[in-house]
């Protein structure tokens, strides 16, 4: 199977696609939070991957066309928010605010769990990015000197676990307000989060796109001051 990886250009992308297809099925068939279509896609295209001996560079040859969508497909989520604007901006301070804490939040717990567990410095700032989206958080991984491929798998961990427990989260704490649940999402679990605060309502999933921006600026901003703790 290695071979057929090696020689089909598209192989990679085709084992991506249906790996998320079947994820999204069980999930609509199903209706558990446990069956979240890109956790199954990826535990899919590990499987294929070890069953048929395929090394991960021969894999990523073909599916890293995929990545390629990834910053499009961020800069889309502003469209939520454009149709939200007027709300944006009645409750801007609020909004400010709840995501500065939301990141100095994300940052401290990273810290505290890392002096808990007697992480090194590289691992540490290794997981400060937990909380943003990809596309920020490699680069801010690097220039700390992080260890990217780790925090790209941290940062997909985190949202697919927000985006399965975010919304019962909420119901546990009694948070109804549209506004703090997509505040939450977006700072929290960032693009993955924010596909589940879309399902939820159009405010949230406004809210959660507006989190993703402003909250990987706080993070850029803050993660230096706090890789400097450790």
């Amino acid at each position: 199977m290695n071979e057929f990886f090696q020689n089909s250009m598209f192989a990679g992308v085709t084992l991506s696609l249906i790996a998320y297809l079947i994820g999204v099925i069980l999930k609509k068939k199903l209706k558990l939070g446990i069956f979240n279509p890109l956790l199954i896609s990826i535990v899919i295209s590990i499987g294929v991957l070890l069953i048929g001996k395929v090394d991960y560079d021969t894999y990523n040859e073909g599916a890293k066309f995929l990545s390629w969508l990834l910053t499009p497909a961020t800069v889309c989520l502003a469209i939520p928010l454009y149709e939200q604007w007027k709300l944006l901006k009645q409750n801007y301070k609020a909004v400010l605010l709840g995501l500065l804490a939301g990141t100095v939040t994300s940052l401290t717990t990273v810290f505290v769990l890392a002096k808990l567990f007697g992480l090194s410095h590289e691992e540490y700032v290794t997981l400060l990015p937990k909380s943003i989206t990809t596309a920020i958080g490699m680069g801010v991984s690097e220039e700390l000197g992080g260890y990217v491929t780790i925090t790209v798998a941290v940062i997909i961990i985190t949202g697919v676990l927000g985006n399965m427990f975010g919304e019962q989260i909420c119901k546990l704490f009694r948070i109804t307000e549209p506004i703090s649940k997509g505040l939450a999402f977006g700072a929290s679990s960032h693009a993955i989060g924010t596909a589940k605060a879309l399902e939820i309502g159009e405010v949230e999933g406004a809210m959660s796109s507006l989190a993703i921006a402003v909250s990987g600026i706080f993070t850029v901003v803050l993660a230096s001051l706090f890789a400097g703790f450790m």
